[in-house]
This record gives structure tokens, C-alpha cells and sequence, in this order.
């Protein structure tokens, strides 16, 4: 092999290891940012990024980490805890500072009244479902409580990091990157330090994979049930 050649393991500079987290998550906020962007074009770039999203999980998923599913129990019940925090904590925030918290219900999607046919709207709403409930929880736990947690810990190489290390800075700032990425900020905080703590405690990824489905779940069920589509 030559000085400059690269190696086999390396692509655009990162290993292969790193791509298989980076590109699902990616992939999914650009497409994010055009279906935000262009609103014509965002029922359809949801679709786009979860397919997107759930096809690159499968392509990488040799490359991830060996989820460990114990703890699974608790996983629930963070899960539940979860939803009880976001919807209590934003509601709360919504009232005390209507200014910079208030969800923007006019704008808001409903599938209900874009598409004409029922039958369009419910098979809609069940891709979004599925997107959040299953492909999204894979997504950002894989990336966000494994690869830039353990990144975070050991810098020069993340394999170096065991799942859940005790870093209270790097809690602190993943928790603070999720948030980010979500419109209610603070709530999307302190529900980021919960699933830090059931990693911290089980060391169990598919502990936290389990919170995020279930708590997405009942989040899309109390939008069906109270109609307020802002809460997506």
C-alpha cells in the first residue's frame, strides 16, 4: 500500500463504524429541513426520511454496536414516565411562558384535512407512527446514547468507550444536543437526562431504544386522541 492510499476501513475520512451512525441521522434532519422548508412537500418528506432513515439502519446495521436488550422492563416504564414528563413539563412551560413556549397549533399538520380520502390520511398516519415508534428511537439512541456519548468519552476512538460510561459532561452535553433538534427545548432536556440515567444504570442500549418507542407511541396516541397535531 502506497503512504497516500487510504484504508479499506476509512470513507471520506471517517471509518466505517462512524458512517453507519452519522449517515441514518443525516440523511434524516435534511430531509427534515426541506419537508420544514418547503411545507407543500412535508407529508411526503416524512415518508421520505424514515424510509430513508429505516433503509440505512439495515444497510450499517453489521457495524453497530451488539444491542443489549435487558433492563427491557424498565425500558417501558421510562417509557411511560416519559410521556407523563414531556406532556406535563411543556404544558407547563406553555402556560407560565406562552411567548416562547406556545406550540404553534395553526400551523400544525393534520393529515386529516391535507389529504381527500380517510384511507389516505390513516395509512399517513401510521407510516408517521411506525417512523417515530420504531425507525426514529433505533436512530437517535444508536446515534446519540452510543456514538457520540462514547465518542464524547474517549475522543481518539469511541470503540474505547464502553455503552453508558459515568461522564456528567457528557450527559450534560448530549442531552443538550438532542434537545436542539427538537422544538420544545427544555422538555426535550431533562427527557434526554432521563434515558442518560436508565443508560447509566442498565448499561442496556435496547433499554433506551424501548423508552423512546413507547414514549413516541403514547405521544402519537394522545395526538389522535386530543387532536392537537402541533405536538408533532
Amino acid at each position: 500500500m502506497s503512504n497516500t492510499q487510504k484504508p479499506a476501513s476509512l470513507w471520506l475520512g471517517f471509518e466505517r463504524d462512524e458512517v453507519a451512525y452519522l449517515a441514518p441521522m443525516a440523511t434524516f434532519l435534511l430531509i427534515m429541513s426541506v419537508g420544514n422548508s418547503w411545507k407543500e412537500l412535508y407529508p411526503w418528506a416524512y415518508i421520505a426520511r424514515a424510509a430513508a432513515a429505516g433503509f440505512l439502519l439495515l444497510a450499517f446495521r453489521r457495524y453497530y454496536t451488539r444491542i443489549s436488550w435487558s433492563y427491557w422492563w424498565l425500558g417501558i416504564i421510562g417509557g411511560i414516565l416519559g410521556i407523563v414528563q414531556w406532556i406535563g413539563m411543556d404544558t407547563l412551560l406553555q402556560r407560565a411562558v406562552p411567548s416562547l413556549f406556545a406550540l404553534d397549533h395553526a400551523a400544525a399538520f393534520n393529515p386529516f384535512d391535507y389529504f381527500a380520502s380517510p384511507a389516505a390520511a390513516w395509512s399517513w398516519t401510521a407510516i408517521r407512527i411506525v417512523g417515530a415508534a420504531l425507525v426514529v428511537p433505533f436512530m437517535e439512541e444508536l446515534f446519540w446514547r452510543d456514538y457520540l456519548w462514547r465518542r464524547l468519552d474517549a475522543p481518539n476512538d469511541f470503540k474505547l468507550s464502553t455503552v453508558g460510561e459515568k461522564n456528567l459532561m457528557v450527559v450534560l452535553a448530549v442531552s443538550a444536543a438532542f434537545a436542539l433538534v427538537h422544538v420544545q427545548i427544555p422538555t426535550a432536556f431533562v427527557w434526554g437526562l432521563m434515558v442518560a440515567a436508565l443508560l447509566i444504570y442498565t448499561r442496556s442500549l435496547g433499554a433506551c431504544i424501548i423508552m423512546h418507542g413507547v414514549t413516541n407511541l403514547l405521544l402519537a396516541g394522545y395526538v389522535l386522541w386530543t387532536k392537537e397535531w402541533a405536538w408533532w
